[in-house]
C-alpha cells in the first residue's frame, strides 16, 4: 500500500476500534482466549481489513459471523517446514493444511532449490503472493548441503542477496552445514554476514558444548534438530528457540514434551518438517500437536502459546500471535478447545472458505522435466566384496537419525548379496540432474522387505533418485519407471509396477490435488507392506537415506558416508 492507502486504512481501523464506525468483519457469540495469561474473555471481535481492532465490546459490522459460543485462540504458526515434502504446490498445501488451523507457515524450498537453484525458490515466492495463508519463505542457505553429493544447482551468497528484501523473506534458512560453521568456510562465512541483521534459521543435531557455542555465535537462534530433552535443554539455556518437531518420520514430540513448561514456553515453537497429506488426513498438523501436548498433561496456555504467540516472536513476526487490536486477524475458533478440534478458521481477516482457494492467480509450475539420467539394468546395484562384515545403515522408524551397523554377508562371484534373513537390503542413489551415471551403492537394515523394491525422486537434500530393494531386477524397474514419470515414488515387485505416485513438478511435487496424492500414497503404503515392510512410512524413510548432514551413516550418489567423519567412506 502507498503511505495515502496505509493512512485510510489507519483511519478506518481506529474509527472501528472506537466503535464510531462499523468494521468489516465481526465475530460474535464466542470466548477468547488470551495466550498471554490464560484467560477466557467475553465479547465481540472486529476486523477491519486484515486487523483485529476490537475486542471485548460490543460491535457493528458489514458483515456478522455468529461463532457458536466456541472458543477463539490465535492462528497456529508451522516455523519451519519443506512445502515440498507435502508432495503438492504451495496452493494444495495451502487447501490442505489452512483448515487445520495454520494461518502462517515458515517454509524453506531448500528440496526444490537443489533441483532448480533461483528458479525454484523464486517459483514459491510467487506463490506466497497467492496463498490465502501467509506462507513465509527463508532463503535456502545450504544449496548444496555438502560437497559430497550432486545436486541440481548451488546458490552462493550473490544469488541470494537479490531475494532478500522480498514482502515474504524472513531470513535465512536452516544453516545445516555445521561443520562449514566451525571450520569458518569463507563461502559459509559470507552468508552468514550477509544475513546477521536478519533471522539465521539453525539446523544442528547432537551439537553441544564448545562447538554448540562457536555456532551459536554465528548469529543462529532456533533449533528443530533436538532430539533428546537434555540436549534441547543446554540449546534453550544457551538462548535457542527449541522448535519441537513432529513429522512424518522425525517425531520427537513424545521426547521434547516435557520441556514445554511455564517457564519457558515463550521461547518454545512447533513445527512440522516434513508431513504428507495421508498423515495430516489421518492425523492433522500443529492441531494434532496440540492435542496430543495437552493430553500428555502440558497446560493448554502452554501448547497454545508455543503454537502461536512464542513462534511469532521467535521469528520476528511481530504483528500476529494473539487475539488483541492491532494485530493480525488470523483466528482459529474451536470446537473443542482441550482437544483442539478446529471449526472455522479466520486468515488474514477473511473467513476460510472454498472460494477464497477458487480467487487465487494459479501460479505456473516449473521444473517438468527435471530428471536427466540414462535407465539402469541389474547389474547397475553389484557391490563388490572389499570389505567384511559390510557397514550398514540401520534404519529407526521415527527418526531421521540412522545408526551405523555391520552384517557379514554372503559372497558370490566377489559380489556382496543382499540377506533379506537378517534384514539387509540393498540401497542405492542414481544421480539424476546431470546424467553424470553415478551409482552410490551400500546396504540397509530396517525395512523389512522379503522381496521387490520402492524408489523415490525425493531425496534430501539433493534429490536424487534413491532405491531400496530385495533384489536388483526390482530396483531397476523401479528406478527406470520414476525416470518415466519425470519423478515420483514407485513400487516394483519382480517386473511388475504395483503402486506409483508421479510427482513432475522438480521431481518433488504433484500436480493433482491432495485428495488424489492421498489416495495413492495410500496405495503406496499397501503396496510397500505386500513386499513385507514394516516401516509405516517407507518413501519417507527413504527420502532421508541420502541426507548426509544427519548422523551417522547415509548413502549418496558417491557412495557410502559417513556423517561422523564427514567422509565418503573408503577415502
Amino acid at each position: 500500500m502507498t503511505t495515502t492507502d496505509t493512512q485510510a486504512f489507519l483511519g478506518r481501523a481506529i474509527a472501528a476500534g472506537s466503535g464510531v464506525e462499523p468494521a468489516d468483519l465481526v465475530l460474535r457469540n464466542l470466548r477468547v482466549f488470551n495466550v498471554f495469561d490464560g484467560s477466557f474473555r467475553e465479547g465481540d471481535v472486529a476486523i477491519v481489513g486484515d486487523r483485529i481492532v476490537g475486542v471485548e465490546d460490543r460491535y457493528d459490522g458489514a458483515e456478522t459471523f455468529d461463532c457458536g459460543g466456541r472458543i477463539a485462540v490465535p492462528g497456529f504458526i508451522d516455523t519451519h517446514l519443506h512445502v515440498e515434502s507435502s508432495l503438492v504446490t504451495p496452493f494444495e498445501f495451502d487447501r490442505c493444511v489452512l483448515p487445520h488451523g495454520v494461518t502462517t507457515a515458515i517454509c524453506d524450498p531448500h528440496e526444490i532449490a537443489n533441483v532448480l537453484g533461483s528458479e525454484g525458490i523464486q517459483y514459491f515466492l510467487r506463490a506466497s503472493l497467492q496463498t490465502v495463508m501467509d506462507l513465509r519463505v527463508n532463503l535456502s542457505s545450504c544449496v548444496p548441503a555438502t560437497a559430497f553429493e550432486t545436486a541440481g544447482a548451488c546458490l552462493e551468497v550473490e544469488d541470494l542477496l537479490p531475494m532478500r528484501d522480498h514482502p515474504k523473506v524472513i531470513g535465512l534458512a536452516e544453516f545445516m552445514n555445521f561443520p562449514g560453521v566451525l571450520a569458518r568456510d569463507p563461502k559459509v562465512l559470507a552468508k552468514l554476514a550477509a544475513f546477521q541483521d536478519c533471522h539465521i534459521d539453525g539446523h544442528a543435531p547432537l551439537l553441544v558444548g564448545q562447538g554448540l557455542n562457536g555456532y551459536l555465535s554465528a548469529g543462529i537462534r532456533t533449533d528443530h534438530e533436538a532430539t533428546t530433552a537434555a540436549e534441547a535443554l543446554e540449546k534453550l539455556a544457551k538462548g535457542m528457540h527449541i522448535l519441537i518437531r513432529e513429522g512424518s518420520v522425525s517425531k520427537d514430540l513424545d521426547a521434547l514434551a516435557p520441556i514445554l513448561t511455564p517457564d519457558v514456553s515463550a521461547f518454545i515453537a512447533l513445527c512440522t518438517d516434513d508431513r504428507n497429506p495421508l498423515d495430516i488426513a489421518e492425523e492433522g498438523h500443529l492441531d494434532c500437536m496440540i492435542r496430543r501436548l495437552i493430553a500428555k498433561g502440558i497446560r493448554p496456555l502452554d501448547a497454545y502459546r508455543a503454537a502461536s504467540w512464542s513462534a511469532a516472536n521467535a521469528f520476528g513476526l511481530k504483528d500476529r500471535g494473539l487475539i488483541a487490536p492491532g494485530r493480525r486477524a488470523d483466528i482459529v475458533l474451536l470446537d473443542d478447545f482441550e482437544d483442539c478440534r478446529v471449526g472455522d478458521v479466520i486468515s488474514g481477516g477473511r473467513i476460510v472458505r472454498e472460494e477464497l482457494f477458487a480467487a487465487r492467480e494459479e501460479i505456473a509450475p516449473v521444473g517438468l522435466t527435471s530428471v536427466h539420467a540414462d535407465k539402469v539394468d541389474s547389474s547397475a546395484f553389484e557391490i563388490l566384496a572389499e570389505n567384511s562384515p559390510a557397514r550398514v545403515i540401520g534404519v529407526v522408524p521415527g527418526r531421521i537419525i540412522t545408526e551405523d551397523l555391520s552384517a557379514t554377508l554372503t559372497v558370490k562371484n566377489g559380489q556382496a548379496q543382499i540377506d533379506v534373513g537378517q534384514d539387509v537390503l540393498k540401497v542405492a542413489v542414481v544421480e539424476r540432474h546431470k546424467n553424470t551415471g553415478n551409482v552410490g551403492k551400500g546396504f540397509v537394515s530396517g525395512f523389512g522387505m522379503t522381496r521387490g523394491a520402492i524408489a523415490s525422486s525425493v531425496g534430501h537434500d539433493s534429490h536424487n533418485i534413491c532405491v531400496v530393494g530385495a533384489n536388483e531386477a526390482s530396483m531397476a524397474v523401479a528406478v527406470n519407471r520414476v525416470i518415466e514419470l519425470q519423478g515420483g515414488f514407485v513400487v516394483a515387485d519382480d517386473d511388475e509396477v504395483t503402486a506409483e505416485l508421479a510427482l513432475p513438478l522438480a521431481g518433488l511435487m504433484s500436480l493433482e490435488s491432495f485428495e488424489v496424492v492421498r489416495t495413492h500414497l495410500e496405495d503406496l503404503r499397501a503396496a510397500a507392506r505386500e513386499l513385507g515392510c514394516t516401516l509405516p512410512e517407507p518413501f519417507l524413510q527413504v527420502a532421508f537415506l541420502p541426507l548426509p548432514v544427519i548422523p551417522h551413516l547415509k548413502i549418496t550418489d558417491m557412495g557410502m558416508f559417513d556423517v561422523n567423519r564427514f567422509q565418503l567412506i573408503g577415502t
